[in-house]
This record gives structure tokens, sequence and C-alpha cells, in this order.
């Protein structure tokens, strides 16, 4: 018998992790695992019936829509790595009050203000409020609906957040001749680095998205034992940036609208910035506005920038995949199955690596030393963007804190 259950929009989950996850220890002195936390609080996705595949997922995703009102304040940080200097912008939630009371900034996003020296000076706590660390999709930034619905439930249960944007991204200034990159995971970890002084005792979560994710899971495998994030969860991680490039322009749609369409947000951003990225010689401008794909724009921005001969080089060194060797953290991925970006396979490879990962481990033998740990892959089927277009009664039942509550055990 035919399964036409996908007709009123439900779609199907299947979930993925290592054989022998590290226990997790609950609120409640209990012992529990990622795997099976995923499993008791995610719902079933239930979607939008006449948004039957991807495509329409995704695009649906591109209507006019309010979302809910985060207000922010903005830190500028100096960056202080060598090879990454400059400065880059992370957005504090705020509540209301204090949003609606700030001066309004033409220059910002909406909702945003920057902190006063003043302000920023009493961040400091030693409470044990959890905290989460996003990061957005390429060229958003904290003003994007999808990441706003996200923590919209998290501090309305009285959590903190911030939002840590991209060079150039949100409406922040680019004061070095580098836009955000793929790979780069510095700002990041000085921002966690940050946090940590500020708040010893919170708890930091992170979430990723899209290309957030990628940076996010490359973050987590580089700290590997050294991360103090209690948790992370990668969104619509494309995993291998190289495979995907070269899959999107095997199709027409992928092609002319999906890898038109992120060029295209690319090179907005250029023109904003394009004083400071034209300080690097190696970039051409005729040929970056002369850029119809994202592809292109990679290999005449971020190739001549950070040295790459070409994009697919640029692709393969940003790749998260084999991050995931690495992760020491409780993990939790979530793709679809018929994501127009990061395709099915895409992610069947990305299984592979944990289920070689774990068949090492057992064996008694590990991959350049690294052994892979808890990882938890969630798949939605006919889904698109996955937690970006959940309605928001079903995200607060994921976000009820049951899926992160546990603390990682020894």
């Amino acid at each position: 018998m035919f399964d036409l259950s996908w007709i009123l929009g439900h779609a199907k989950t299947f979930y993925t992790h290592h054989p022998a996850p590290i226990p997790l220890t609950t609120k409640s002195g209990s012992k529990t695992t990622l795997a099976q936390i995923a499993q008791d609080s995610i719902p079933p996705c239930r979607l939008n019936p006449f948004l039957f595949n991807g495509h329409l997922q995704t695009m649906y995703t591109a209507r006019p829509d309010p979302g809910p009102p985060i207000f922010y304040k903005r830190k500028l940080f100096d960056s202080n790595h060598s090879v990454y200097p400059g400065t880059y912008a992370v957005d504090f939630v705020v509540p209301k009050e204090e949003g609606e009371a700030a001066p309004k900034d033409a220059s910002l996003p909406e909702r945003t203000a920057n902190f006063t020296p003043e302000e920023w000076e009493s961040m400091t706590s030693d409470d044990t409020t959890p905290m989460l660390i996003a990061l957005h999709g390429l060229s958003g930034g904290s003003h994007e609906v999808y990441l706003r619905e996200t923590l919209a439930p998290l501090t309305a249960a009285g959590w903190a957040a911030c939002v840590v944007n991209g060079r150039g991204c949100a409406l922040s200034k680019v004061t070095t001749p580098q836009l955000f990159n793929a790979r780069a995971t510095w700002d990041v970890r000085q921002t966690i680095a940050h946090l940590r002084e500020l708040y010893p005792n919170r708890p930091l979560y992170a979430v990723g998205f899209s290309l957030g994710a990628n940076i996010l899971t490359n973050y987590v495998g580089e700290e590997g034992g050294k991360c103090v994030l209690k948790a992370a969860v990668a969104c619509s991680n494309p995993w291998n940036l190289d495979v995907c490039n070269i899959e999107l322009q095997r199709t027409w749609v992928g092609l002319e609208v999906y890898a038109r369409t992120m060029g295209q947000n690319l090179k907005k951003l250029f023109v904003l910035h394009r004083e400071q990225i034209l300080k690097n010689e190696g970039v051409d401008e005729d040929k970056v506005m002369g850029s119809r794909y994202l592809f292109e724009f990679d290999r005449h921005v971020q190739c001549p920038t950070w040295g790459y001969p070409t994009e697919g080089a640029y692709y393969r060194d940003s790749e998260s995949v084999d991050a995931l060797l690495g992760v020491r953290v409780p993990f939790l991925g979530i793709n679809a199955e018929d994501d127009p970006v990061c395709l099915d396979f895409i992610v069947a490879v990305s299984i592979f690596i944990l289920t070689m990962a774990a068949d090492i481990v057992q064996g008694g033998y590990s991959i350049r030393g690294v052994q892979a740990e808890p990882v938890c892959c969630v798949v939605y089927h006919q889904l698109g963007r996955p937690s970006w277009i959940i309605p928001a009664w079903r995200r607060e039942m994921v976000c009820d804190g049951s899926l992160v509550v546990p603390n990682q055990g020894t």
C-alpha cells in the first residue's frame, strides 16, 4: 500500500548517531544520550502540504514576513588574530523595553542600537543563565527572520542570546580588505572566549544556519576536547562546499536560481564595502561586478583575498564534514533530504563518515589521532530548509529546554 501521508505535509524523520554515545546527566541526575533526547524532544514534522518540495519550501522563506520583534544592542570587537585583523559585530538580545528606549540609528538594522561604553562595562555577570550563540547563513545577519524565530522562544523562556555577524553583514562595517570567510572560525572563537570571561558560570550553547552551521562545525571540531560549549546545533549545514558547488552547476535551477541568487547577494555586499575590499590589489572590480554566480564571486574575491588558487580549493579547505571527527561535545545536525543546496547524498556522505569513524574507534584505531564522539544527525524528508520554516508553536516544543538541559558527562 502506498504511503500518501506526504500529501498532508507529513515528513518522515530519520536519525543516525554514534553507536556508543557519551552518557549525559540531566538536571534530575538521570543518565541519557543526545540521540535519545533528540528523539524524545523533536516533534513530528508537519508542513504546509501546498509546499510539497524543497524548492517551494526554500522560496517560501523569501516572502515578506516581519517575524518576531527581537531587539539587539551591538558590540564591535577588535579581532585579536594577526591573519584576520579588523573589527566584527556581535548583536546581543536585549529586553523589548530597553530596545525601544534606545536611540534609533539609521546605519544599523531595524531594532538594533549600539551599546554605550557604560552599558558594555556592566555586562559581566556571575549568573547561571543559559546563553545561545547564533551564526547566520550566507550574507545574512541578526535581522534574518529565521534567526529571530529561533531566538524568540528561547529568550522568552529566560535564555540570553547573541548573534555573531559575518564581516560586512548586517550593515556592519568592514575595516580591512576582507569579507567573512567560510573557513574562518576566529571571530566565533574570540567571541566565545570573551563570553566565558564575562559570564564564567553560564552554560554556553551554539546554533548555526547554512554557512554559519559550516563555520560552527569547523569550530567545534577544531576545539575538540577544549570546546567550552555544552552543545551545538548545525542546521542545514552544506557539509561539503566543493560537492555542493559542483552539484548546483549540474541543473538549470541550481545554477540560474540558487547559485545566481547567492552570487548576487554577495555582490551587494561588495558594493557596500567596495572601498575597503579594493584595497586588496588582487581583487579586480570589473571581474567582481561581472560575476553572475556564487562560485564566480568567490573566484574573484575570496581566492585573491585568501590566497586560494581556485574556488574549488577554497571550498575544499572550508568544508566541515571532516570536522565531525574532532567533535567532543553533544552535537545535533539537522538536514533535509530535499534541501536544494545541500543535497541528500552529501548528507549521506556525512553519515558515512560518522559510521566509518565509529567503526575505526571500535576497532581500536583512530584517524589522524582523532576519535569520533557523540554526533546525532537528524534528516527531515521532504522539508527544504529545516528549522527556518517550522511553525513557531512547534519550535517552542523543541526549545523548552529539554533538548539542551543535560550537562556533558565524563
